[in-house]
């Protein structure tokens, strides 16, 4: 991707969010001081917020009020650098983490690419707030550090790259256009971004004395869906995190695998699935996207669409069912952003500790390569009432319930998969 796209997305928090879901949750300009040169952005200073997670119900986000500033040093070579701005100064606590000078230096190169340098400089009182199960990989800088801004952005641009890019093989089949796997990448953009948003469980009716109550660690919260794109009504979530003696690239490959679809999908009953369309969008054979078909007679009406994705910080699966008549808008090519889509997945990381056994535990496609084992979380969304109905503490409880009751039984098939009943 040449320089001066990125220097535009960059400073678009809209781009932002679009090229880093899996780290910024949100984020907005609050004041353009100075708009920059027309044509190259330099001298652009913006006061900005963004809010970034590690995609765990576990670890509070950490929220950053800070400065960008844009700088064309040479054609073909810019600096982007962010420093923390003290723009709550009346509310009193001091944040949990400081942006010193960080961010990355652009430069354009012959092939129509670009080199990127990043640096990360933060100052974080992360050990007191920090659950354990995550202690060692974000206080070993694996969480936040420049590393995983890099290998986001090299997949991101990837995908991009893909979109535009067809591969004859795969315009055979269920999608047969250029346009509508366009629109199919899309939106299976759109539903990983739904679900990395969702694991931060804000602005919702939250039932964590219900998971410390009987220690699953099974956060559940019932919140009121408005949004376009997404199922109107009210919308129970339920997520976890818990650690495997597995390597990640070994527990990617099982969530990925069509066959092992059936030792985990509860909702499939036990019957098998058959993918119908397979779109790479990346270099890796795991970055693809899949539609699914379930052999399940009650929902012959309804595919699934999944997206896997992986890079050197973090792994996903992420899925959600749609129906076929909503499927043939998309893969027609129509605009595929009105359709109503609600995620559920699994988010596979490195713990961040040394592979104490002698070999090594994990590839370099995974989250640490010297990883002693992986940190998986699950998160289950579903409707479970229309736009008009009306939510009530009771009905709030059975779905509560339903949806913990649907996570912990996941949860006890994967170990069981693996192997590893006896963790707690």
């Amino acid at each position: 991707m040449p320089g001066m796209d990125l220097v535009v997305m960059f400073l678009d928090p809209n781009k932002w969010v679009d090229l880093f879901p899996t780290i910024v949750t949100e984020a907005r300009t609050i004041h353009v001081l100075e708009a920059g040169t027309v044509g190259n952005r330099h001298g652009s200073l913006q006061m900005m917020y963004e809010q970034m997670h590690i995609l765990s119900p576990l670890v509070p986000p950490r929220e950053f009020y800070f400065l960008r500033l844009c700088l064309q040093l040479e054609p073909g070579q810019w600096v982007i650098a962010d420093v923390s701005y003290d723009y709550l100064k009346e509310s009193g606590s001091p944040p949990c983490a400081w942006r010193l000078p960080s961010g990355c230096m652009i430069q354009d190169m012959p092939n129509g690419c670009s080199k990127i340098i990043w640096v990360e400089h933060v100052e974080a009182n992360d050990r007191i707030q920090t659950h354990c199960l995550y202690r060692d990989l974000i206080c070993g800088s694996y969480a936040y550090g420049a590393e995983r801004w890099i290998a986001s952005l090299q997949r991101i641009c990837e995908r991009l790259a893909f979109s535009t890019a067809v591969p004859p093989r795969e315009l055979g089949g269920v999608v047969t256009s250029p346009e509508g796997r366009k629109s199919i990448v899309n939106l299976a953009h759109r539903m990983v971004k739904i679900f990395c948003s969702s694991l931060g469980m804000s602005g919702k009716l939250d039932f964590r004395q219900l998971s410390e109550g009987n220690n699953s660690g099974v956060r559940v919260a019932i919140c009121k869906n408005a949004e376009q794109g997404q199922p109107i009504g009210t919308v129970a979530s339920a997520a976890t995190s818990f650690w495997l003696p597995l390597s990640p690239q070994n527990v990617f490959n099982f969530f990925k695998a069509e066959k092992s679809r059936t030792q985990w999908d509860i909702l499939s009953n036990g019957n098998p699935v058959l993918e119908i369309s397979h779109i790479s969008n990346g270099a890796d054979p795991g970055n693809c996207i899949s539609i699914i078909r379930p052999f399940i007679p009650a929902e012959n009406n309804m595919l699934i669409l999944q997206e896997s994705c992986t890079d050197s910080s973090v792994s996903m699966v992420v899925y959600a069912p749609v129906g076929i008549p909503a499927m043939n808008v998309a893969i027609s090519g129509d605009d595929s952003s009105i359709i109503p889509i609600l995620p559920s997945g699994f988010v596979i990381s490195g713990d961040g500790r040394m592979d104490t056994r002698g070999t090594s535990s994990s590839s370099t496609s995974s989250t640490g390569s010297n990883s002693g084992g992986s940190l998986l979380t699950i998160a289950f969304q579903i409707l479970v009432s229309g736009s008009n109905s009306s939510s009530s503490t009771e009905f709030n409880m059975e779905s509560v319930a339903t949806v913990n009751t649907l996570i912990s039984t996941t949860v006890l098939k994967i170990k069981s998969a693996f192997n590893c009943s006896d963790l707690d």
